[in-house]
Parts: structure tokens; C-alpha cells; sequence
């Protein structure tokens, strides 16, 4: 059967569809006689409902089902016909009836574009590397002895200084009133960790066991304590304990109690290294995937399928909601949020998912099943039991295709890097972990 496409505007195309009546009525009445079979209705015992009975309660219910599909099942068919690809779900609407006893239906739907991706030669792509050191090394080490430190009381004449722990009792008012969360007792921080603002920390300084001080402290206007952010306070601390910081020695006692297999001041460092190159690697590949995106978006040309952007921008949508309810903003399902805020991004995905896809399709870097299961054994390696966690993988299909999505990305990278003009630029380990 031939198949008239009509080309409404770029990817938007139009074509008409016609159902015979008699095959919508019989369809109609075959699922009515087996919907009779099992319905159940006040006055009657199931299964002996009259036909004309269920027809009228149920026979425009059924009906509108019965088009749904016919007409559903029409379009596939047409569309499979004609060879498109279809994007989105196509807009159907009822155009007349035949006096031969057919129904038309027009339907308006987009397709996929041809993506054209100029020469990748031409396209300049900057990588960075960067390098485990033993600076690095000794910086984490520095942390894990941190989470294990000890602490001991210090005299009661001793001073707080940075790395001690204090106990405090604490009382804050503003216009002379207590207000939520502005009052403590027993309340411990580690001086100079950050986890008071600035100027408790630097009024705690230097206090001793028993001291008693009052001061000020203005509150930051970005301040998460949305009832005194902007405010200026009057607090009145009382130290009550003084505790310095011991941190474990560097030997053979501390790789154990981390778990490392070789137990020892070297095996330790080895482990830790190890760790941080799997995750440079992952931070790396993670810019470079960035870089080689922009470069394939910069050298594409293609019209974007609507109907692909509004279903980005709601599933957009839909995550900033789904984050707002968590941070406990209220009625945040009916927070007036406009489409064009995600407009932007959604159409670079979009953008991005037709031209990945395109590159993938001509020049076969599909992710092999070896990548696949190369890429969960790298993640799982990390763990103490790196065969749950494979198991873990492998039995949700949801996640398989997650792993086998970002295998793809990495070969489109690799590819791409392959191609382009590409220059390289070391960064510091420090500068590369800073980064998100």
C-alpha cells in the first residue's frame, strides 16, 4: 500500500489514515460479547448481563479504546511503510467519513533529522592529564588520620587553639529573644574545622575551661536558617572543656586498621594511589567526554524535533520538582517554573543524544558486551566485594543500560580524540579534584 507523506515544515509531516467502519464495529462488538461475559451489575448474575445492557453502559468507553488502538495500529503500520523514523507521539484528529464506509484520520507528527557532522579534523579539542603525586598521597593520608584522631582532656588553663575539640554551652538572642536553634549545652566543634561560622570559631579561640564571653555574630544573608539569615545576633558562649587532637601514627597499626591487605607503610600508600588514579581516571575521561562534546555539537548541523525538546524540558521539569519536595519546599509539584528555563538545556541534549547517536550508527561504536563487562568490574573494584556488586549490576536491566550508555560515550570520546586537532594540558591533581 503506498503511503502519501505530505511535508508540512522541516521535520514536520502529515499523512491521512483510513479505518473501514465495519472493522471498528466488529472489533467493537467482539470485546463488548467477551467484556459480558465477566461484568457484574446490580439485578443480574454475572455472565447473564443483557447485550443491550452492557452496549449501553459500555459501549462508548469501548469504542473510543477501539479507535485508540485500529488507529494506532494504522499509523505504525503507515509509518513502518513509508520508512520513518518517528519522533514523539503523532497528533490525531478525525477528518470525515467516507460514503464507502471508511473513517480519515489526519495525522501531524515529527521525524528524526538527517544529522550531518562535518570533518572531525578540523574540530580543536583541548585534553587535560594530570597525575597521582606523592603530595596527594600524603594529603590523603593526612585526612584518613584526621577521621581516626583521639582526644584527650587538656589543663584547665589550657587555651583553645585550631585542631582542639571543645565543649560549650551557648545561648543566642536577636532584639532580645531566643530564637530556634540559637541555644546548646554541651555542643562540641573542632576549633578551626569550619563547622562554626567564623566569628563563633574566633570567639572560642583562645577561651579557657569555665571562661564566659559574649559577642556578636551577623548572620550571612545567604544563611540556610532562612529566620535569622541578614541578622545580627547576641550570643553568649561558657566553655566547658578543652580536648586536644591526637592523630594516629603513620605505620603498620594504621594500614590495618584501613583494611589493606599488605598491611604496612608502603602497601598503605600503594592502596591509596591506586584509589586516586581510579578516580583521576574517572574525573579525567568525565572533562575530556565534556570537551569532545562540545567540539561534535560545534561541528553538526541539524533541525531539533519539538516534540524531543518538550519531553526533555518536562523530565527537566519534573527532577527540579522532585529536588525542591526534598530541600521541604512546600507545594513544590505547583511551583510555577516556565518551560524556557530549560529550554537551553534541553535542546543541547537533545542536540547531543541525535549526534552521538549518528556518529555511533556510521562508524559501528556500539558497546560491546566485553566493554560493558570491562567498565562494571573497574567499578566494582573498589568495593570489598566486588562480585555483589556485579551481581548488583547485572540483575536490573535499568542499570546495564546506564553502564552501556556511558561505554558509548567513551568510545564517541575516544574516536573523536582520535580525529580532532587535539592539544594537551596538564592540571594539578589538586586543581582537577576541585573541579565538578
Amino acid at each position: 500500500m503506498a503511503v502519501n507523506v505530505e511535508t508540512l515544515e522541516k521535520l514536520e509531516r502529515k499523512m491521512t489514515l483510513t479505518l473501514p467502519v465495519g472493522t471498528i464495529q466488529s472489533e467493537v462488538e467482539s470485546r463488548l460479547k467477551k467484556l459480558a461475559r465477566t461484568v457484574k451489575m446490580d439485578g443480574f448474575r454475572p455472565g447473564k448481563v443483557p447485550m443491550n445492557v452492557v452496549s449501553q453502559r459500555y459501549g462508548y468507553s469501548v469504542h473510543y479504546e477501539v479507535m485508540n488502538d485500529k488507529v494506532g495500529e494504522a499509523f505504525a503500520n503507515a509509518a513502518n511503510e513509508a520508512k520513518l523514523r518517528v519522533a514523539g507521539q503523532p497528533r490525531i484528529t478525525e477528518s470525515s467519513a467516507s460514503p464507502d464506509g471508511e473513517m480519515a484520520f489526519d495525522a501531524v507528527f515529527e521525524v528524526y533529522p538527517e544529522v550531518k557532522i562535518g570533518d572531525l579534523t578540523t574540530a580543536e579539542v583541548e585534553k587535560i592529564t594530570a597525575e597521582v603525586t606523592d603530595s596527594a598521597i600524603d594529603k590523603t593520608i593526612d585526612i584518613l588520620r584526621k577521621q581516626r584522631r583521639t582526644f584527650a582532656q587538656r589543663p584547665q588553663d589550657a587555651a583553645a587553639q585550631d585542631g582542639d575539640r571543645v565543649t560549650v554551652d551557648f545561648e543566642g538572642k536577636i532584639d532580645g529573644e531566643v530564637f530556634s536553634g540559637g541555644k546548646a549545652e554541651d555542643f562540641q566543634f573542632i576549633v578551626g574545622d569550619g563547622q562554626m561560622l567564623k566569628e563563633f570559631e574566633d570567639a572560642t579561640r583562645g577561651m579557657k575551661s569555665g571562661e564566659s564571653k559574649t559577642f556578636q555574630l551577623a548572620f550571612p544573608a545567604d544563611y540556610h536558617g532562612k529566620d535569622v539569615a541578614g541578622k545580627t545576633a547576641d550570643f553568649m558562649v561558657t566553655l566547658k572543656k578543652v580536648e586536644a587532637a591526637h592523630l594516629p601514627e603513620v605505620n603498620e597499626a594504621l594500614a590495618k586498621s584501613l583494611g589493606i591487605a599488605e598491611a604496612t607503610v608502603e602497601g598503605l600508600r600503594a592502596d591509596i594511589k591506586k584509589n586516586l588514579q581510579r578516580e583521576v581516571k574517572f574525573r579525567l575521561l568525565a572533562r575530556n567526554k565534556q570537551a569532545v562534546m562540545d567540539a561534535l555539537v560545534g561541528k553538526a548541523e541539524l533541525d531539533l524535533p519539538n516534540s524531543s525538546v518538550q519531553a526533555e524540558i518536562s523530565r527537566l521539569l519534573e527532577g527540579a520538582r522532585a529536588d525542591l519536595k526534598q530541600r521541604g519546599v512546600k507545594d513544590a509539584d505547583k511551583a510555577p517554573i516556565p518551560d524556557d528555563v530549560f529550554r537551553p538545556q534541553a535542546e543541547r541534549r537533545v542536540r547531543l543524544g541525535l549526534v552521538v547517536a549518528e556518529l555511533v550508527r556510521s562508524n559501528n561504536l556500539q558497546a560491546k558486551t566485553e566493554q560493558i563487562k570491562a567498565h562494571i568490574e573497574e567499578l566494582a573494584s573498589s568495593y570489598e566485594k566486588p562480585e555483589d556488586v556485579m551481581r548488583w549490576y547485572y540483575s536490573d536491566n535499568n542499570r546495564l543500560a546506564e553502564v552501556e550508555a556511558i561505554v558509548i560515550e567513551n568510545n564517541v570520546t575516544e574516536f573523536v580524540l582520535g580525529k580532532a586537532k587535539t592539544t594537551e594540558k596538564t592540571v594539578s591533581f589538586d586543581e582537577l579534584m576541585a573541579q565538578n
